[in-house]
């Protein structure tokens, strides 16, 4: 039995140890917003936080999770109450297909936890990982630097 808090909630489970967390969030715990793209932790598709850090997957066995806090896409804001990058990412209008935004913003939410007002070039490094196949990078970035935007005037307000 593995045991880790998943989106603040203390969850359990009897899946064997190398299952890929992405599988076990999708298939034990029902949670379908992180995707599977590659299989080879590539494309970010998988993108949760692991203690805070963005983290692939596809790859990452449950067993590394044990005790520790695991954060998706679901736990990330909701749509009462979004994060500043989900609110953003509707105003920028960045997905097209959509398949790869839960993501890009798990990999962008870290890095603005970790930076709070960001570079170009900073978010560019940062999400360099992160494959759009609609080519959604402009507005990815733009929609990325407007939270940031927001969220330093929310801390000086």
């Amino acid at each position: 039995m593995i045991e880790f808090h998943l989106n603040g909630e203390v969850v359990r489970t009897d899946d064997e140890a190398d299952t890929p967390l992405l599988w076990v969030v999708r298939d034990t715990f029902g949670l379908k917003g992180a995707k599977f793209g590659c299989g080879a932790a590539l494309c970010g598709a998988c993108t949760m936080h692991v203690d805070g850090e963005a983290v692939r997957t596809c790859v990452l066995p449950v067993s590394a999770v044990a005790g520790k806090e695991v954060t998706t896409i679901e736990g990330l804001g909701t749509p009462e109450d979004p994060h500043p990058l989900q609110s953003k990412w509707v105003d920028v209008s960045v997905p097209q297909c959509g398949y790869c935004q839960p993501g890009q913003i798990m990999s962008a939410a870290a890095l603005l936890a970790k930076t709070a007002s960001p570079s170009e070039s900073e978010v560019e490094s940062a999400m360099a990982g992160n494959i759009c196949r609609c080519g959604c990078y402009p507005r990815i970035k733009s929609a990325i630097l407007a939270a940031a935007e927001e969220m330093a005037y929310e801390v000086k307000a």
